[in-house]
């Protein structure tokens, strides 16, 4: 019931865009502009704000960082090379691997957290979502810029990429607010409430475009895709909290609050960040919103699954 009552609101949310896309309250062009408004706006104020607002002790714990970011990263380059080698585009190769390996620790992983675990795991939490949605975001966007200037001559490539990345609002963000951690510079009331509110529509916004877009999608060709489907969610929800269990247990034998936060946050379901990309990037979408919404519904029945085994 704790699941189902945390994920309501994310199937409400894409409902309300598809709502508003199938009765033609926003029009064809509405899914790119409120996916623009992520990008350029509120997921960039979302990033500065963690990242300004994180002390460096809290987000120092090292065995809960090689445990999460590890099995995040497995999955995440596991999957880049699987699609690669089925002939896959890197930028596209690139968007699969966060599907299988960008959990939703903003959106989800808060509440569930602080309602499974308690206050102890918020700064666990806090580390994971600055994983995921900073540091392999960031990975995934390098990937992306790289594989889109291979029509450039080789020598300009490098140059193009890092004169692309250096105008990318979504990594520019969480660099600056990691100059004002380390400043320890504190942000002003009026700031701080601004980057509340504009960060606080990340989330929102995303699910909305996600419904807008699923509204507006063909359903033909789906037996091939479908499978993938399958394969990227199960990495998603099985695989990627195995290798982060192995990595925080057998591996690293950390204390076992530490390492059943790391498994329950590696078992979230897929984030809107790998649709937001595809959107922007002008990669096929259809792919991740299907993983999205299929690894945020099959969530509840793994993670409870999760929470039986482990005796929670």
């Amino acid at each position: 019931m704790t699941n189902l009552l945390i994920v309501l609101p994310i199937f409400a949310l894409i409902l309300a865009g598809w709502i508003a896309r199938k009765s033609g309250a926003l029009g064809p062009n509405a899914t790119r502009e409120v996916n623009r408004l992520v990008v350029y706006l509120a997921l960039p104020a979302l990033l500065f704000d963690i990242m300004a607002n994180a002390s460096p002790a809290e987000i120092w714990q090292p065995g809960f960082i090689i445990a999460f970011s590890g099995g995040t990263f497995i999955v995440f380059m596991g999957t880049l090379l699987w699609r690669r080698a089925k002939g896959r585009p890197l930028a596209d190769a690139a968007i699969d691997g966060l599907n299988a390996g960008y959990a939703n620790t903003g959106f989800i992983g808060f509440p569930l957290v602080l309602s499974l675990v308690g206050t102890a795991g918020m700064g666990p939490t806090l580390i994971a979502t600055i994983i995921t949605v900073c540091i392999v975001f960031a990975v995934a966007i390098v990937l992306i810029e790289a594989s889109l200037q291979t029509q450039a001559r080789r020598r300009d490539i490098a140059r193009k990429t890092c004169l692309s990345l250096a105008k990318n609002p979504l990594l520019i963000a969480p660099v600056l607010g990691a100059i004002v951690m380390v400043s320890g510079v504190t942000l002003p009331a009026p700031v701080h409430a601004f980057l509340k509110l504009l960060g606080g529509a990340a989330s929102p916004c995303a699910l909305i475009a996600l419904g807008l877009f699923l509204a507006g999608t063909s359903s033909g060709g789906a037996g091939q895709r479908l499978s993938t489907t399958g394969i990227l969610v199960f990495l998603k929800l099985v695989a990627q909290p195995v290798v982060t269990y192995v990595i925080a247990g057998p591996i690293l034998s950390l204390p076992p609050l530490v390492a059943h936060t790391a498994v329950l946050l590696a078992a979230l379901p897929t984030g809107t960040g790998p649709f937001m990309l595809a959107e922007f990037y002008n990669r096929e979408a259809s792919l991740t919103g299907r993983v999205v919404l299929a690894s945020t519904v099959l969530s509840l029945v793994t993670i409870s699954a999760y929470l039986s085994i482990a005796g929670v």
